[in-house]
């Protein structure tokens, strides 16, 4: 039976969706991907979709199920999509706990501290030099803790490229977008380097970013 395309929301300036965009093309799902303005994400309809008013989000037709927050979409993608553990480690196993982890680690460390140096270096009111350089210190430090695990290995979980590999690449897109010279992420992270090139030549990986980057190109971000 084939399925019918699964819609996600997301915005041309935000990482986030991108996480989910690049499971579903692993996965071989079709998709829908609806880029939304800032102000629709605070009012109707998008709010009854997402009340928190932030993407990603995604509705299922095919199960009838909606989700938003990107990492309660991945899990619920993998869990419904990926029996065969084509990105993802059997239930119960180690890897599938540690790959969790690694999602856990990229919510909680990579993402908070990430978007707060986007919001201090481009959309705060005041120029706030200390917090710019507060999470740029967050933004090496959590690099580091990438760079020391990926020594000696290709991807962070088992023998093999996983979800938790991708979910950590959006927001090092942003870094090379925004931040190459200030982080310096080929030469003070040479292991992270080496990692996300390999994840970024997959073509999945590959396509997602192609998109997103038009989609940036065409609001001019």
């Amino acid at each position: 039976m084939s399925l019918q395309p699964i819609k996600v929301w997301g915005h041309a300036g935000t990482p986030n969706p991108l996480k989910v965009v690049m499971i579903l093309e692993e996965l071989k799902l079709p998709y829908e991907h609806t880029f939304l303005d800032l102000k629709e994400l605070k009012n109707e309809p998008y709010t009854s979709i997402n009340p928190n008013g932030r993407v990603p989000a995604i509705e299922d037709p095919n199960t009838g199920i909606s989700i938003w927050e990107s990492g309660a979409i991945i899990e619920y993608l993998l869990e419904t999509y990926d029996k065969e553990n084509t990105i993802s480690f059997p239930a119960g196993s180690k890897e599938h706990f540690q790959s969790r982890q690694w999602l856990h680690y990229q919510m909680s460390g990579q993402g908070p501290y990430f978007g707060q140096a986007a919001w201090f270096t481009i959309y705060h009111s005041e120029k706030v030099p200390s917090a710019v350089d507060r999470y740029f210190n967050e933004i090496r430090r959590v690099t580091g803790v990438l760079d020391k695990i990926l020594e000696g290995k290709e991807y962070l979980v088992g023998e093999k490229y996983s979800y938790a590999d991708a979910v950590f690449v959006p927001w090092y897109d942003v870094v090379a977008f925004l931040w190459s010279a200030e982080i310096g992420v080929e030469k003070n992270f040479p292991h992270v380097d080496a990692w996300l090139r390999r994840i970024q030549a997959r073509p999945a990986i590959s396509r997602a970013l192609d998109d997103k980057a038009k989609a940036r190109a065409a609001e001019g971000k």
